[in-house]
């Protein structure tokens, strides 16, 4: 947590102080820019275009950064500075913070012409209705020659909670979640001199431009910055961009020392483009749409076909750069996809899957290598089940596999005895090109993986993993069979880059506290070197509270983890709310900063947050993944129940009377099923979340082949207990939790039914309960101004429950007599 340096430094600086229900507050602190002086217009005319004659009040409408106000001198009350001009424009500017949603006022006395501005936007000063965050308020105010000011100040009608004060610092808002510079995407020079970092900038109201930015790392300087798509050409240092040409597109190859282009090749398709790393050709992969039918009236062949763009097939030409040569590669209706090219450019490996619904899993594939000088196709594996991605060794002699547990006949399955492994655990094979043996590596080690390449320069496969509640970075010898983690200051590696024929990687991530940082990394000595702190930004003046890791036993013996964040400025001498949070489907809910559920933004709320990831999350081990399968929440319930207990036993400054909790998907249904099994809930949330298993397994585009990994094996006919037993709304007369259900209206995973069925049976029940849609969402709410909505949404129901303050819920959706 974040402090002032010294208490007499805070009492110079600000004037804070937590205020009774319905006080006035004499602001007597604030801090001053300006005079910035003013010429009254030329008079042209006597009156305007609108008939108004001139008068000095319209200078007030003069554009002003107000920002300057922020950066002002603090001074007290009194006599304000004045200025020899006719007339001024002046800053006064103080903060508000507000622990819940409130409506207050300000008001101003010894000032004729001024305007009010609350977060950059003008107000009334009579009432200003405020989210619960740090607000800027700035008095723009007009002077005038001659005249001296001594104006008096104060906030009105200020609640409980209602800080006023002139520091710097203020908490974190959803705008710093969704504001600002990221990361997206990678890539390194061969030699690892120069870096390309593709980023996006994504600025109030939603708008966001990408861009691409070419450094050199010797140096420091940045060489070229456009918005103009820059990619490597393996195994070189110089770089292409893709321009329309006038019969297609045109690579174009660029030396970054020098800026001389050299075009590649013209007139390339339409399709996704890999280049060879020999130099000599590239990879089209390419659609091809499916037989259409009748848009009025039309046949759905299997369940998949509802989903639109499933008929397309995908296929694969290589284009030679001398001659532009398109050269189809494969053909059929059954859907291709590139896995890798070697590195000599020789071989392309490629997967076919297809469907076969009648026995699990429901998908299968076959890779193939193709050699593109002869032709000649040999097939690695045929018609295997459990198969995510496949990459070649540096000799491409062997592959490097990515599959479940259950893959290559279940050869890396280390589950109990009776258990089925949790296919969303991602474990790594070897498999030998020549005879298909086929080895387990990581069938013994507990992280889940997630990204992954074999580096050809060093002939060590690297990847990044869920390590528990973390996403670390690894490295498997294949000759010693040997793991090393690396010792990287994040918890969170996002993405990774390699040069080609250096010992340079570079990468991304953040933690629990911070956003992305950018960092180059010594393949041999392990050392990682900040490049780009993009968090010392976005977060700059903001103050969060702590974030510490909070385990226990649970009774079955097993270490749960979690973690605790703490409100900004915390009390211990307080009693706070607290609000539980889980995981949403296979994968824990991880440290990293911003999220769906940025839960430091909770913090800033006034919540204590405990974080919990209970049985069933990938990351901790087959055998911890596995108690997700053939469950139906029971045993994660159990774990969130108990968690929670202890949690309030551990930490007497929640009020356990205040506790609330909220999942979304997987996680909205646990939070439905919570609350048939206990009352320690004060509130409830459930986005998306599935009641009926049966109607979800039917309906939603991934329902049945999610099944196949909670409930492997187990089909509606066969399992009663499962499907209906476990269901919430078989058991909607056990909840007494006021729960809120939010969804999406156009979610193609979890369909709404499953909140309106819900709903409908709380609401016939009289319990209590409220349902809000968000127009032309799916799953997840990624509209910029909706999720805004959405985030406040969740918040009133929490004040109205947790904080007793019903004044948002009904400021948002106000009683309807109907």
């Amino acid at each position: 947590m974040k402090r002032l340096k010294s208490s007499l430094l805070f009492a110079a600086l600000t004037m804070g102080c937590s205020i009774g229900m319905a006080n006035d507050v004499d602001v007597k602190t604030f801090r001053y820019a300006g005079p910035f002086d003013l010429s009254q217009p030329v008079l042209v005319d006597s009156v305007d275009a609108q008939q108004k004659a001139f008068s000095a009040e319209s200078l007030l409408n003069t554009p002003l950064n107000l920002d300057l106000a922020q950066q002002g001198r603090v001074i007290n009350e009194g006599k304000l500075p004045t200025s020899s001009a006719q007339y001024a424009l002046n800053l006064l500017q103080f903060n508000i913070q507000n622990a819940s949603y409130c409506t207050l006022g300000v008001e101003l006395k010894g000032l004729k012409h001024y305007q009010v501005y609350v977060d950059n936007k003008v107000v009334s000063p009579s009432s200003i209705t405020l989210l619960p965050q740090t607000h800027s308020v700035v008095i723009k105010y007009l002077s005038q020659k001659d005249s001296t000011y001594t104006p008096t100040l104060k906030v009105t009608n200020a609640g409980d909670g209602v800080k006023v004060n002139t520091d710097t610092r203020r908490t974190l808002t959803l705008g710093d979640i969704q504001n600002g510079l990221q990361y997206y995407r990678l890539g390194l020079s061969a030699n690892g001199r120069f870096l390309i970092t593709n980023y996006y900038d994504v600025k109030d109201g939603g708008y966001t431009r990408y861009m691409w930015r070419l450094t050199d790392l010797k140096t420091g300087n940045i060489m070229r910055q456009t918005d103009e798509a820059m990619s490597w050409i393996p195994g070189t240092n110089r770089f292409y961009i893709i321009r329309k040409g006038a019969k297609g597109r045109d690579l174009i190859a660029v030396d970054p020392l020098t800026g001389q282009e050299q075009a590649l090749v013209s007139g390339v398709g339409e399709g996704t483009i890999t280049l060879a790393p020999n130099g000599e050709y590239l990879i089209l992969a390419t659609s091809q749409e499916g037989p259409r039918e009748d848009a009025d009236i039309y046949e759905i062949t299997q369940p998949e076909d509802r989903i639109p763009g499933w008929r397309t097939r995908w296929n694969l030409s290589l284009v030679d750069l001398k001659t532009g040569l398109a050269q189809p590669l494969t053909f059929g209706y059954h859907n291709v996809s590139l896995e890798d090219i070697s590195a000599d450019g020789r071989y392309i490996l490629y997967m076919v899957s297809r469907s076969r619904l009648e026995k699990r899993p429901t998908t299968v594939s076959s890779l193939y290598k193709l050699d593109v000088k002869t032709m000649q196709v040999t097939c690695v594996a045929h018609d295997e089940g459990f198969l995510s991605e496949a990459r070649f060794s540096p000799d491409a002699s062997a592959l490097v596999v990515k599959g479940t547990a259950e893959a290559f006949n279940s050869v890396g399955k280390n589950v109990p005895e009776g258990s089925t492994p949790n296919g969303y655990d991602y474990q790594l094979f070897l498999l030998n090109v020549a005879n298909k043996a086929v080895t387990p590596i990581t069938k013994t080690f507990n992280p889940s993986i997630e990204n992954f390449s074999w580096n050809p320069r060093d002939g060590q496969i690297y990847f990044t993993a869920l390590d528990k509640d973390m996403q670390k970075l690894f490295r498997f010898n294949p000759k010693t069979n040997k793991f090393t983690r690396f010792d990287v200051p994040e918890d969170y590696v996002t993405r990774l880059a390699f040069a080609h024929n250096a010992p340079v990687a570079v990468w991304y991530g953040e933690s629990a506290s911070n956003s992305d940082r950018l960092y180059t990394l010594n393949l041999d000595n392990g050392k990682s070197t900040l490049l780009e702190d993009l968090s010392k930004q976005k977060l700059k003046d903001v103050d969060l509270g702590t974030c510490t890791p909070w385990n226990f036993i649970s009774s079955r013996g097993d270490t749960i983890s979690g973690r605790c964040f703490l409100p900004p400025h915390f009390d211990p001498n307080k009693k706070y709310p607290m609000v539980v949070y889980y995981y949403g489907g296979c994968s824990p809910v991880s440290v990293y900063f911003e999220s769906r559920y940025p839960l430091h933004l909770y913090a800033a709320q006034g919540y204590v947050v405990y974080l919990i990831n209970p049985s069933g999350a990938a990351g901790f081990g087959q055998a911890h993944a596995s108690r997700h399968v053939n469950t139906a929440g029971k045993g994660v319930a159990e774990d969130i129940i108990e968690g929670t207990k202890a949690f309030l036993q551990a930490h007497p400054y929640v009020d356990p009377k205040r506790v609330g909790c909220i999942g979304a998907s997987y996680g909205g249904f646990m939070t439905q099923y919570l609350q048939t099994q206990t009352d320690i809930f004060a509130a409830a949330i459930s986005h998306a979340g599935i009641s009926d298993h049966t109607s979800y397994w039917g309906e939603g585009y991934w329902g049945y082949s999610y099944s196949e990994v909670s409930m492997a094996n187990s089909y509606p006919w066969t399992r009663k207990d499962l499907y209906v037993d476990q269901s919430p709304l078989f058991n909607a007369d056990k909840i007494h939790t006021p729960l809120l259900f939010l969804h999406g209206n156009a979610d193609t995973n979890v369909p709404i039914g499953e909140s309106i069925q819900m709903f409908t049976a709380l609401k016939l029940l009289g319990r209590p309960t409220a349902f809000v849609v968000v127009n032309g969402e799916n799953h997840s709410i990624v509209d910029y101004n909706k999720r805004i909505k959405w985030q406040n949404t969740i918040f009133a129901w929490f004040a109205r429950y947790l904080q007793n303050n019903p004044s948002w819920w009904q400021a948002l959706y106000p009683d309807k007599q109907l």
